[in-house]
């Protein structure tokens, strides 16, 4: 289910850096937030699992801002 959300992140910013590049940024900053937060509190779990939990939230922050610069990116290359 986790991984659904983030897909579905992914995919929202993507489309929403295309159609409005200046006023998704909002919502970039908004996951990174909700990343970033997952990813403190998964890394106090103990041992590995703490690493695992810290290192799968970065990662997924990571290919969020990754589709939104790409949505943006697409948004640059139209010819209008």
């Amino acid at each position: 289910m986790v991984i659904g959300v983030v897909i579905a992140i992914c995919i929202l910013l993507a489309i929403l850096g295309f159609l409005v590049p200046r006023l998704s940024n909002h919502a970039r900053r908004g996951s990174d937030k909700g990343f970033s937060t997952a990813q403190r509190a998964g890394s106090k779990a103990p041992g590995p699992v703490g690493r695992l939990l810290s290192k799968s939230f970065g990662k997924s922050q990571r290919a969020a801002d990754k589709s939104h610069s790409a949505g943006k990116t697409a948004r640059d290359k139209m010819p209008f």
